[in-house]
Formats: structure tokens, C-alpha cells, sequence
């Protein structure tokens, strides 16, 4: 684990909160010496599916011999997740070495007024990200929005290529009420000249993102737009998927389950095509290998097989459409729903997805102030209180489940990342599981 000095650091920063704006990321980058201008980078913002295609592209890069960093959020176990050279974790020496160096230029600077305020956790985790990948020297770093896009703390790269994955409704409260508006965020990304990718398939968002690229001059690549088509086939264990582009036609069966991560395999097969025409060596094979073999916690995973214990992070409407599909598919039903959300998330409209899948319903709160209520989630969603068990603790609702399950019913876990990894720690122990290590 990191250092004391490391931690009290990233803690109080979270006292924080959520702040939009750049202003403080670009004095610190100056001071930094510009890290973020000295390495080539994909930029992936989206509603759903941004942390599965950044998975996938690094994983597509890294198996054709490039030097990679990978950039995400949130972390599920330990925060050092989200920074990965090559696959692994930022070491906790070199961690706890940029963060308190970042402290310090945090310290001089606010003495100046160069910076306002205080650093969130969001922009310090970035900036050490940088500044890592700098000193690296990596080949390609692939950089995953934590929110929105166009006041996001990423949002200081000039990247090789922008990927927009989705856009759908979350963090209405930050990035507007509207799909419009939410679009309109996320297109904030596209930068002057540089090639956006679009998985998008709302054709009123898609609608703002078109305009944002003609204001930018920037091309667009539409993943499913004409000449390009998703197709597939459902088999015993899964989906095979056939994508066909203008220059080839990929037939992959991807690691990671569900019918909309053919979706996410698509865009990552796209923005590689893209990387390709400006120059980057890329082999087919590797590439179908990558899509193949990735792993990405928290995504449909399976933790236990007796019961069958699988959890998700989805946390809006369409990731909870995902699951339900998933589950409505895979799964034997009835299932036991450890379930819990975040209070400024749309719980009925995620709930109302997922709970008529269940017999049994535990609703629980992760030890996060942002977390819902047991009590106020089951008042929102009355007409299912006779499936409801409700539990304090996320290890309490874990240890219920399993008890109901008596060893035979499916239990599901899912609703929100922050739950996911604190039963990723009730599973697995302390330790980061070797579902973790990305090898």
C-alpha cells in the first residue's frame, strides 16, 4: 500500500469534490514541464463503454510492441489501477514519489496564485499520470475521460485520435439535462485537425458531434456509418462478431461478455484503423488476439462459478439495459441483486431494469458519502419491497446473498463501480486479485 504521507494526501484531496476547468492543470503541467506534450495519446470520452475500449486499444498496441500507458477511472481496488505501464501498475515507490513532488508544486504555486484553490484527486491522479508516462517515454498512452469532456482534467492533450464511444444520460448535474447538452460536453474533446471516431448511434448527439468537427476541421469516422457494419452470431458461450470496414473484415469472439462489448470492440477497431493510416504498424492478428484475451474487472465479471457470482458496475440506464439483456440470456433465472447506487444517479430508472430479475433484492451502501440510502433507494421503487432485504454494509449484503443462494441461485452485484470493488475486496482479500494484474 502507498505511504501515510501519500494517502493523507489523495484523502484530503477528495474532500474536494468535482471541479471542471483547466486553469489549475495547465499551471501545474508548466511547472511539470509540459509532460503531457511529450507523448502520442488516444483521448476516449463516452457515457458507457469508454473504460472498455481504453482497455482494448492498450491492449492492442501492447501486443504489437509498443511501449504503453493506460489512464482510467475509477479505480475498483486500489487507486494505483488507474495508472498502468505496460499492463502493470505504477509502482507504489514511483507513486508516492510524483505525488508528493506534485504536492509540493501544488504548495508553491497556490503561494503564488497560480493556482486556485486546491488540486482535486481527479487532477492530481492525472497529472501524476503524465508526468509517469513522461519519464516512461512510453510509445502511446491511451486516456480515458473521468467526466464529460470539455472541462475535464484530461482535456489538455492534443491526442492522435478522439473516440467518443456513446452518449447517453449521466452526470446530468455537470454536463446538462439534455442529450443535446451532454453531447455538446463530451464533443469538447475534438481538437483542431485530429481525426474524431464516433460510436455514437443517437443520431441527435451524433448530430452535435458532426457540427463540432466541421467547426474544428476535423474528420469524422462514424464505427457503425456507411460502409462499416456489425454483425453477429450468438453461440453456446457468448457472441462472434463480424465488423466490416472499407479496408477489412475482423470475425472475433471477444474476452469480454455481452452483446454491447461487440459494440466496444467495434470502436476499438476503428480508432486502430485510424492509428493506422497516420503510420503506426499494426497487425490484424495481434489485434483480434487483443480483443480475445483482454481483461477488464468489473464488467460482467465472473468472481465464483458455485454459486455464480457476477459483478457489474453499471450505473445508468443503458449499462443497466446491458446487464439486464446479459442476464436474460446467461444466466438461469431467478437471481438473488446485491444492488446499490449513487444518490445523484437515476435510481428507479437503473432499479427498474434490473430488480424484476431478481427474487430476492439486497439493497446496501458502499462506504462513500455519495452512496444512496438502503432505505431511500427501496422508497423510490415501492412496488418491489417485497423482494427487498436491506443491509448496511456491502460485506453484510455479500455474506446475505450467499446464504440465500444456499450454493445454487445466481447472485448478481451490481449498480455502481464503488460497490464492485469493495466486493472484489470482500472476495478476494486485501490483495489485488490476479484479475487485476492485466497479464
Amino acid at each position: 500500500m502507498i505511504s501515510p504521507a501519500c494517502k493523507r494526501y489523495l484523502d484530503q484531496a477528495q474532500l474536494f469534490g468535482i471541479k471542471l476547468g483547466l486553469d489549475n492543470m495547465r499551471a501545474m503541467l508548466s511547472s511539470l514541464g509540459q509532460p503531457e506534450k511529450n507523448f502520442p495519446s488516444i483521448h476516449v470520452a463516452g457515457t458507457n463503454g469508454k473504460g472498455s475500449v481504453s482497455a482494448m486499444l492498450e491492449r492492442i498496441f501492447r501486443l504489437n510492441g509498443f511501449k504503453t500507458g493506460l489512464y482510467t477511472s475509477p479505480h475498483l481496488v486500489e487507486v494505483r489501477e488507474r495508472i498502468r505501464l505496460n499492463g502493470r501498475m505504477i509502482p507504489e515507490k514511483t507513486f508516492c514519489h510524483l505525488l508528493l513532488d506534485i504536492k509540493k508544486r501544488e504548495k508553491k504555486l497556490k503561494r503564488t496564485g497560480e493556482v486556485s484553490g486546491s488540486l482535486t484527486f481527479f487532477e492530481i491522479l492525472t497529472l501524476c499520470a503524465f508526468d509517469y508516462f513522461n519519464q516512461e517515454a512510453v510509445d502511446l498512452a491511451v486516456l480515458e475521460v473521468g467526466m464529460g469532456g470539455r472541462f475535464d482534467a484530461t482535456n489538455v492533450v492534443i491526442p492522435e485520435v478522439s473516440v467518443i464511444t456513446s452518449i447517453s444520460y449521466d452526470h446530468q448535474q455537470y454536463l446538462g439535462k439534455t442529450i443535446s447538452t451532454i453531447a455538446a460536453e463530451k464533443a469538447g474533446i475534438i481538437k483542431r485537425g485530429v481525426p474524431c471516431l464516433a460510436g455514437v448511434q443517437n443520431q441527435t448527439a451524433l448530430g452535435v458531434i458532426k457540427k463540432k468537427c466541421q467547426e474544428m476541421g476535423s474528420p469524422l469516422i462514424e464505427v457503425f456509418g456507411e460502409g462499416r457494419k456489425l454483425t453477429y452470431k450468438q453461440i453456446k458461450d457468448g457472441y462472434v462478431f463480424t465488423y466490416v470496414t472499407p479496408v477489412a473484415t475482423y470475425r472475433f469472439k471477444p474476452s469480454l461478455p455481452g452483446l454491447h462489448q461487440g459494440e466496444n470492440a467495434a470502436i476499438a477497431i476503428a480508432a486502430a484503423e485510424v492509428m493506422q493510416n497516420i503510420g503506426y504498424q499494426l497487425s490484424k492478428d495481434r489485434l483480434l488476439e487483443a480483443l480475445e484475451t483482454v481483461v477488464w474487472p468489473g464488467r460482467l465479471e465472473i468472481i465464483s462459478r458455485t454459486p455464480l457470482v457476477i459483478l457489474d458496475g453499471g450505473h445508468n440506464e443503458d449499462g443497466a439495459r446491458a446487464i439486464s439483456d446479459y442476464i436474460k440470456e446467461n444466466v438461469a433465472q431467478p437471481v438473488i441483486l446485491v444492488f446499490a447506487i449513487m444518490k445523484d444517479k437515476e435510481v428507479k430508472k437503473v432499479g427498474s431494469r434490473l430488480f424484476p430479475l431478481a427474487t430476492r433484492i439486497i439493497l446496501t451502501r458502499p462506504s462513500l458519502a455519495r452512496a444512496a440510502l438502503p432505505e431511500d433507494i427501496a422508497r423510490q421503487l415501492p412496488e418491489f419491497s417485497p423482494k427487498f432485504f436491506l443491509e448496511e454494509d456491502v460485506a453484510s449484503a455479500l455474506r446475505l446473498a450467499l446464504t440465500l443462494s444456499e450454493g445454487k441461485i445466481p447472485v448478481i452485484v451490481a449498480g455502481s463501480l464503488y460497490l464492485v470493488g469493495e466486493a472484489k475486496k470482500f472476495f478476494c482479500g486485501s490483495g489485488v486479485s490476479q484479475s487485476l494484474a492485466y497479464l
